[in-house]
């Protein structure tokens, strides 16, 4: 399993929100490139980027940063969502070196989407599937559907989805702990593997993950709690290696 941090990008900055609320922020720095070099110097072996502008907006806002990044790191596989909703957009990002796309409101909205990236960019597209009490919400969180992320997840399965990024809403940036059963019960029912998001907090949700892992849990994504210092980025990343 690998530790992956997040960058959330928003007006150019590196921010956390509060379950995805964009007046409930925190800057944690103005200069993405900075904000990447951190990681990469403690060993990450992949950034989790999010463009919130982007989400909220459907279009790339902060698409300079990411390239930016990518440009200083051209071996770090980087995975980016958020307003990638055209074929154009896409294929923008992979040019400019993103390994992975990940697909989040269109998903959902033009299953179709996924498919087509997938047979563009063979094992690039991961799915982004955000839920609040297992239910998957779109537009960057603002809208709350009545589909099932287990459900909707099984639909990918034979599109050659990369992975699916699970993140629980009710735990993002709040710093209260992964919800490790709703991970694990996607994991269980779906043959793509999961990459965890929302919620962890300290290394009792890394091991609570791991002690999973072996159901399809390939990774975790982590940004408060790293930033804030309840979770040492290497040392969860050492756990990991040693399990």
């Amino acid at each position: 399993m690998i530790i992956i941090p997040a960058i959330d990008l928003k007006d150019g900055q590196c921010v956390r929100l509060r379950q995805g609320v964009m007046e409930d922020t925190t800057v944690f720095s103005d200069n993405p490139v900075d904000m990447a070099t951190q990681w990469v110097v403690q060993g990450a072996r992949r950034l989790h980027l999010v463009d919130l502008n982007g989400a909220f907006e459907g279009k790339p806002i902060n698409a300079q940063s990411v390239m930016e990044i990518t440009q200083e790191f051209p071996d770090l596989p980087v995975q980016i969502g958020g307003g990638i909703r055209t074929m154009e957009i896409a294929n923008t990002y992979v040019e400019a070196g993103v390994k992975y796309l990940i697909i989040g409101t269109m998903a959902v909205t033009h299953p179709e989407f996924v498919s087509e990236l997938c047979r563009e960019f063979p094992d690039k597209i991961i799915v982004g599937l955000d839920a609040n009490n297992g239910l998957v919400a779109t537009e960057g969180w603002a809208k709350q559907t009545d589909l099932s992320v287990v459900d909707l997840s099984k639909k990918f399965e034979q599109d050659g989805v990369n992975s699916i990024v699970y993140t629980d809403i009710a735990r993002d940036g709040m710093m209260q702990g992964v919800n490790i059963e709703a991970t694990v019960n996607l994991a269980k029912q779906t043959s793509i593997p999961i990459i965890a998001s929302g919620g962890i907090t300290n290394m009792d949700d890394i091991s609570g993950l791991l002690s999973e892992a072996r159901h399809g849990i390939m990774g975790a994504i982590t940004g408060r709690a790293i930033y804030e210092g309840t979770l040492d980025f290497q040392e969860a990343q050492n756990l990991c290696d040693i399990k």
